[in-house]
């Protein structure tokens, strides 16, 4: 057996719902070495969810929209030199065990150049494997929330009542959150609908969030959140929906959410971070999923998934229906109503 690290670095650069869903690593790591230095590396949006963790000692900030721009105007050598300069200050701290969670070459890359003896990446592909000491496979089979991160755990010696997702929100971020429901005058009893995806094929339709914002409305008070690029969409729903949610869409921080998640009475949500998020804060959630079916058990007593398989799912980035999206169109507001009743009994 190799000697316990003392200094540990998380690699995972990107994707808010794999970032939130890996997090259960922080404790289980803390678990099994409590006097270990445990950093992650993590780009600067996503870095927002773990800057706060009192488990984590630091969060390394990848700045890959800085470095992009710098590319782009054509000034190379500042770019040559900040990229220089980051791989120093990485090895200056002394890794000696490096987790690699993404498994890319993008992610393998930093593992390498960080400068650690042992370098073991979670299902490394690309070419990254070839950078790792070790590669662990990736447990496709679990189907609980954060299985193969909850696996890689449990490889490493942790225990699994030690690993729970564990997004911390800021003080700071919750009065923000209190503020902006408090002047839409809502101080609780409200649910949050998570509509935006990256994919259109994991998308529920615009008509059928319209209805389902209507039909609670008499009885819980819908709130829309997404990003400042899900504006325009999510103002294409509220004009279906006749004012029936309240639209703070673009108009929080990723911490904000959390905290207006961690308040809400329910979450109702596609495959997105969002919904992830929801489970992490243990927020009740029911969760929409087709085209992609990332865990079907949410390991959670008041939650549950919606996922009716067809033949061809879950096609993830592959859909072969021709933009139809039969396995979404499976889930109609009266089965979203009435799941969401079980949750929540209707008052």
């Amino acid at each position: 057996m190799p000697p316990p690290p003392h200094r540990i670095l998380i690699i995972r650069l990107s994707a808010i719902g794999d970032i939130i869903m890996a997090s259960g690593l922080i404790p289980a790591l803390r678990s099994l070495y409590p006097e270990a230095h445990i950093a992650w590396l993590a780009e600067d949006v996503q870095a927002e969810l773990l800057r706060h963790n009192p488990r984590l000692d630091r969060v390394h900030l990848l700045p890959r929209r800085h470095w992009r721009s710098l590319r782009k105007s054509g000034d190379h050598l500042a770019l040559i030199s900040e990229i220089r300069g980051f791989v120093r200050s990485l090895r200056d701290e002394h890794f000696d065990l490096v987790i690699d969670l993404q498994g890319l070459i993008k992610s393998g890359i930093w593992s390498w150049l960080s400068g650690a003896r042992r370098r073991i990446g979670l299902g490394s592909r690309e070419g990254s494997q070839w950078l790792m000491t070790e590669v662990i496979p990736r447990e496709m089979n679990d189907p609980r929330i954060s299985k193969e991160y909850r696996d890689l755990a449990v490889r490493l010696g942790a225990t699994e009542a030690s690993f729970m997702m564990d997004i911390v929100v800021p003080d700071e971020a919750r009065q923000r959150a209190t503020r902006l429901l408090r002047e839409a005058g809502l101080r609780d009893n409200y649910a949050v609908l998570a509509p935006f995806t990256t994919r259109p094929q994991k998308h529920w339709f615009d008509d059928r969030w319209a209805e389902l914002a209507r039909g609670i409305s008499p009885h819980i008070r819908p709130v829309m959140l997404g990003g400042p690029g899900d504006r325009e969409h999510a103002a294409r729903i509220s004009k279906m929906a006749d004012g029936a949610f309240l639209n703070l869409v673009g108009e929080t921080s990723l911490t904000e959410c959390a905290a207006i998640i961690d308040e809400a009475q329910l979450l109702v949500g596609v495959d997105t971070g969002l919904t992830h998020l929801g489970l992490a804060m243990n927020t009740p959630t029911l969760a929409l999923f087709g085209s992609t079916a990332p865990y079907l058990d949410t390991t959670r007593q008041n939650s549950r998934v919606l996922y009716f398989p067809r033949e061809c799912s879950p096609c993830h980035r592959h859909p072969s229906c021709g933009g139809k999206f039969f396995c979404m169109r499976e889930h109609t507001v009266d089965s979203v109503l009435a799941s969401i009743f079980q949750i929540i009994p209707e008052s």
